[in-house]
């Protein structure tokens, strides 16, 4: 019987190749595989919106230091208009912080609901001016008469003013800080109504 040749390519087969071909078919296996998308990652997915913010922060951020002043300014910019809005409509959100607060809001109301001499102050200082660069003597002593009585005015409406608010407010917030507020109404007392910030929310008469 005639021997049948082996082929030599089988014996002599590098086995390099075939570990190459086995490590090749096991990877396309694993590709094919269905991925457990928390394995390889170790978190969920975002969604759009997360993403989408996470990418307008990361491109707003300043790069340099001529980036980062610019933007300090932009926000300090626009935090003065949000406060210069709010001490105009009276939005608690934005006013300063010597103006929070529903303590100082009622010292504010309650001046405002009231007419004060000290608001009347610079009126009657024109006159009085006035009345004193006349040269007559009669008018000119008039006018100093005028400067004591005006003065006089403000001073005990002050007084009773102060009285007044501080019982108002412990009956009003028996419970929380009224440090200050009473001197916070006077202050504002002081000013003409037009020209007061805040402003005035309630009209005189009007019970706060």
């Amino acid at each position: 019987m005639p021997v049948q040749p082996v082929p030599l390519g089988f014996v002599f087969r590098s086995r390099a190749k075939e570990e190459k071909a086995s490590a090749d078919k096991a990877a396309v296996n694993f590709s094919k595989q269905t991925r457990d998308p928390q394995a390889p990652k170790g978190r969920p997915t975002p969604k759009r919106s997360e993403a989408q913010s996470q990418r307008r922060s990361v491109a707003s951020t300043p790069t340099t230091r001529k980036d980062a002043s610019k933007r300090q300014r932009e926000e300090r910019r626009q935090a003065l208009d949000r406060q210069r809005q709010a001490l105009a409509g009276g939005d608690e959100r934005y006013l300063p912080a010597r103006d929070k607060g529903p303590v100082r809001r009622f010292a504010r109301d309650w001046v405002d609901s009231r007419f004060n001499m000290a608001e009347f102050f610079l009126p009657f200082a024109v006159v009085i001016l006035v009345l004193s660069v006349v040269r007559v003597p009669s008018i000119q002593a008039l006018a100093l008469w005028l400067w004591a009585v005006v003065i006089v005015l403000i001073v005990v409406d002050a007084v009773i003013s102060g009285f007044r608010l501080k019982k108002r407010l412990a009956e009003r917030f028996p419970d929380q800080n009224r440090r200050g507020a009473v001197a916070y109404g006077l202050m504002r007392s002081l000013q003409m109504r037009r020209l007061r910030l805040p402003k005035p929310q309630v009209k005189r008469g009007e019970r706060p």
